[in-house]
C-alpha cells in the first residue's frame, strides 16, 4: 500500500513539473512575440516623439509569423501622426497598452492630417486597454472663437481592416472624433470609456461607415458630438448596453450627402441609457435628392434622462438653415423601423419626434411599450409623412399623424 502511495505521488510531482514546464516554455514563447517598445526607442516621460518606436515595434510585430504582442508600458508615450499599415504576415497582432498616448499639445502639429492613430489593411489587430489623449482643448478654443484652425484629426482609425478589436481603451479630448471604423468588416468595440466636454465640437464617440459586422459592446461614452454615429454603407451592426451623456445621441446619419449612396441596414441598438443628452435614438437624413436607405432597424430597451428629443427621425436634416432646406425633401427611404420598450423623461414637450420626407414617406414605423413622460404627464408626438402602428404606448399624437393603434 506504501509503495502504491509513493508511487503516485511520484507521478503525481512528475506530472505537475510537466505542466510547470508546458507553462515556463509558453510564458518564453509568449515573450519571444513580444515587442515592448521601449527597446525601439520609446521614451516613456511624454516629451519626446516616440513615433518611430511604435513604428518600429510594429514592423516587427507585423513580419512576424507566429501572434505577436507590441508591449506599451506603464508611463507617457508622445506620438505624433503615425499609420500601421498591412498586410503582416501574422492573423494576429496585439497592441497590450499599459501606460497612456498623447498627441502633441500644440494642435497645428496633427490636426491637418486627418488621423492620429491609424490602421490601414490590417487584419486580426486587438488594442487592449490603456488610454489615448488627443489633447484637443487648444483646437476647440480655436474653433469657439472662430478664428483660422485645422479642422482637426480623428483619434483612432481602422481603415479597409477585419477582425478588430479595441477592448478596455479609454479616449479623452479627441480633437475630433475618438474612434472611427471605415471600411471595414468584423469590428467588436468593447468596454471602452470616451470623454470630452460637452461644448466639444464634432467629437463623436464612435463612427462606423462603409462597415459590416460590427458590435459596440458595454461602454460609457460623452461627448460634444454623437455618442456613437452610423454612416452610409453599413449593415449588421449590434449595439449593446451603451451609457451615452453628454452627447447628442445613437444616431443613424447622416445620410443622403451624396446622391448615388449605400444605405443602412440591418442594425440593433439595445440596452442604451441616455442621460441628458440632445438626443436619444436618432435617424437624420439630409433634405436632398439621394438613393439611400434605412431600414430594418430596431432600437430597443432605452432609458431617457432628460433628453431633448428623446426619439426622432430627422429627414429635413439641414444645419446651415435652422428651419431646413428650402424646396428639398430627401430622398433617403427609411422603412421597417422598430422602438420598443423605450421609457424615461423628455426635457421637451414633444419627445417623440417623426419628421419624414415629402418625397419618401416613412413606412414600418412601430412604436411597442414606449412610454416617455414630460413635466407632470406624457410626452407629445409630432409627425409629418410617416406610417405607424402603436401599441402599449402613451404620448399625446399631434393632428396628421397617420396612426394605425393596436
Amino acid at each position: 500500500m506504501a509503495k502504491s502511495i509513493s508511487h503516485s505521488l511520484l507521478l503525481f510531482s512528475f506530472i505537475i513539473m510537466y505542466i510547470r514546464l508546458i507553462a515556463s516554455l509558453a510564458r518564453v514563447a509568449a515573450i519571444s512575440n513580444s515587442y515592448n517598445v521601449l527597446t525601439y526607442g520609446a521614451v516613456p516621460v511624454g516629451k519626446t516623439d516616440s513615433s518611430k518606436a511604435f513604428l518600429g515595434a510594429w514592423t516587427a510585430a507585423c513580419g512576424s509569423t507566429e501572434a505577436a504582442t507590441i508591449y506599451v508600458p506603464p508611463g507617457t508615450f508622445l506620438l505624433g501622426s503615425v499609420t500601421f499599415e498591412g498586410q503582416c504576415k501574422s492573423n494576429a497582432v496585439t497592441f497590450q497598452i499599459d501606460g497612456v498616448l498623447v498627441a502633441p499639445s500644440d494642435f497645428n502639429v496633427i490636426g491637418r492630417d486627418g488621423t492620429w492613430i491609424n490602421f490601414n489593411s490590417v487584419s486580426g489587430v486587438s488594442i487592449v486597454g490603456g488610454t489615448i489623449d488627443g489633447q484637443g482643448a487648444s483646437l476647440w478654443a480655436c474653433k469657439h472663437a472662430n478664428k483660422e484652425c485645422p479642422q482637426g484629426t480623428t483619434a483612432l482609425a481602422f481603415y479597409h481592416s477585419s477582425d478588430i478589436v479595441i477592448s478596455g481603451l479609454k479616449s479623452q479630448n479627441s480633437q475630433m472624433f475618438h474612434i472611427v471604423i471605415y471600411g471595414s468588416n468584423n469590428a467588436r468595440v468593447e468596454s471602452v470609456t470616451i470623454s470630452a466636454p460637452e461644448d466639444s465640437p464634432n467629437t463623436d464617440g464612435i463612427h462606423v461607415e462603409s462597415s459590416s459586422n460590427v458590435k459596440i459592446l458595454h461602454s460609457v461614452i460623452g461627448t460634444g458630438d454623437d455618442c456613437i454615429s452610423i454612416g452610409p454603407g453599413s449593415s449588421n451592426l449590434w449595439i449593446n448596453d451603451i451609457t451615452c451623456g453628454p452627447g447628442h445621441g445613437i444616431s443613424i446619419g447622416s445620410l443622403g450627402w451624396q446622391v448615388q449612396e449605400g444605405g443602412v441596414e440591418n442594425v440593433t441598438v439595445s440596452g442604451a441609457s441616455f442621460f441628458g443628452t440632445q438626443n436619444g435614438f436618432r435617424i437624420k437624413t439630409w433634405s436632398r435628392p439621394s438613393n439611400g436607405f434605412a431600414r430594418n432597424i430596431t432600437f430597443e430597451h432605452g432609458v431617457m434622462s432628460n433628453a431633448q428629443n428623446p426619439i426622432i427621425i430627422d429627414q429635413n436634416y439641414c444645419p446651415s438653415h435652422p428651419n431646413g432646406c428650402p424646396n428639398q425633401g430627401s430622398g433617403v427611404k427609411i422603412s421597417g423601423i422598430n422602438f420598443q420598450d423605450i421609457h424615461g423623461t423628455s426635457a421637451t414637450q414633444v419627445g417623440i419626434e417623426l419628421n419624414c420626407s415629402p418625397k419618401e414617406s416613412c413606412d414600418g414605423i412601430t412604436l411597442n411599450n414606449v412610454n416617455l413622460g414630460y413635466k407632470n404627464g406624457a410626452a407629445q408626438l409630432s409627425c409629418a409623412n410617416a406610417h405607424f402602428t402603436y401599441l402599449n404606448s402613451s404620448f399625446n399624437p399631434s393632428s396628421g399623424c397617420l396612426i394605425n393603434a393596436i
